[in-house]
C-alpha cells in the first residue's frame, strides 16, 4: 500500500521536473523566436515596440508622455517600413552599415507603469463595486 505522503511528494517532484523541462524547452523556443523576429524587424528597421497597437488608451497616454524625438523617430521608422514593404525592398539594401536595435525599449517602461497605476486605481476602488 502507498503512503499518501510519499505519493504526494513523488507527484510534486514529477511536477517540478516537468515544469523545469517545460521552462527549458520554452526558453530555447523563445530564444529562437527572438532571433527570427529580430531578423524580420531588421529588414524594415522597425523595433518591437513599434508594432504595438497605438489605439490602446494606455499606449496613447504613454506616447503622449514621451519626448517628441522618441515619437518622431517611431513615426519615421513606421513610414520607412511601409515604404520598404511597398517597394519590396530591404533596409540593408539602402543602409547596410546602420546599427539596428530591434528590442530597444523606450515606450514599454511607461506602459508598464501606466498599467500598474490603472491596476492600483482599480484595486483602490473595489469598495465602490459593492454599492
Amino acid at each position: 500500500r502507498l503512503n499518501p505522503v510519499t505519493f504526494v511528494a513523488g507527484q510534486n517532484t514529477f511536477t517540478m521536473a516537468l515544469s523545469a523541462l517545460n521552462n527549458k524547452v520554452m526558453g530555447v523556443a523563445a530564444r529562437m523566436y527572438r532571433r527570427i523576429l529580430a531578423g524580420e524587424l531588421n529588414q524594415t528597421g522597425l523595433r518591437y515596440e513599434d508594432c504595438i497597437n497605438e489605439t490602446e488608451p494606455v499606449v496613447v497616454e504613454a506616447l503622449s508622455l514621451q519626448d517628441a524625438d522618441v515619437v518622431t523617430a517611431r513615426n519615421r521608422r513606421l513610414k520607412r517600413a511601409i515604404d520598404l514593404s511597398y517597394k519590396r525592398k530591404n533596409l540593408q539594401d539602402y543602409a547596410p552599415d546602420m546599427v539596428l536595435e530591434p528590442f530597444k525599449e523606450e515606450i514599454f517602461p511607461d506602459i508598464q507603469k501606466l498599467l500598474a497605476r490603472d491596476e492600483e486605481f482599480a484595486m483602490m476602488n473595489l469598495h465602490n463595486k459593492g454599492s
